[in-house]
């Protein structure tokens, strides 16, 4: 009953079937990322990076399955900072292959995925692109002004900036890991619900 009264409190997103399966299906992969290993975080999140592998290494499959399956993305791209994406995305057409740094193919490959998601999402709907990615109006717009071919090259750099979300509530990381290593899902639900009030705050800020 309880856990009923917190649902009901919280308006749940519903975004699209096929964007409800895309953002469990980067989240499980960016699960899989940050446990197998954390030494391609960059300085700025090296960190806070460690301890959110330490926490997902131990889960099994199953486990980061039940933790991706927030109706949000678990990453961050610096989508909030619309500065930042347009000023990126006007000079995405200077970039070529000649400029590409040493980045991990892992890393590489899951940040094309996203940027491609978030290019789709915020294509298709503004509202589905703040809910899914915390993305700012802003920067949404910024996304649907260019085409699909600017992103592969963007994808070198923005390995840079990939941290999970809510890098500064640790508290967050601490509970969704927790609730999905035992087999308790209202506990799990919770802290996914917990999630969504986090989402609406920052987008109060």
């Amino acid at each position: 009953m309880q856990d009923a009264h917190v649902e009901n409190r919280i308006r749940e997103p519903r975004p699209s079937i096929g964007m409800q399966n895309s953002i469990r299906e980067l989240n499980h992969r960016f699960l899989d990322l940050v446990s197998a290993d954390a030494g391609c975080w960059r300085p700025a999140a090296l960190g806070f990076m460690q301890a959110v592998s330490e926490q997902v290494t131990p889960l099994s499959a199953a486990q980061k399955a039940a933790a991706s399956n927030c109706p949000y993305a678990l990453f961050d791209l610096r989508f909030h900072d619309v500065g930042y994406w347009q000023s990126r995305l006007r000079a995405s057409g200077d970039w070529t292959v000649a400029d590409e740094l040493s980045v991990d193919r892992d890393t590489l490959e899951f940040v094309r995925l996203a940027l491609f998601f978030a290019w789709h999402v915020a294509s298709t709907s503004q509202l589905e692109a703040q809910l899914l990615l915390g993305m700012h109006a802003g920067t949404a717009v910024a996304f649907r002004r260019v085409t699909i071919d600017c992103l592969a090259p963007l994808a070198v750099t923005e390995t840079t900036h990939l941290t999970a979300r809510w890098n500064d509530c640790p508290s967050y990381w601490t509970a969704l890991t927790g609730a999905a290593a035992r087999p308790n899902l209202a506990g799990l639900r919770r802290v996914q619900l917990y999630g969504l009030q986090l989402a609406a705050a920052a987008n109060l800020t």
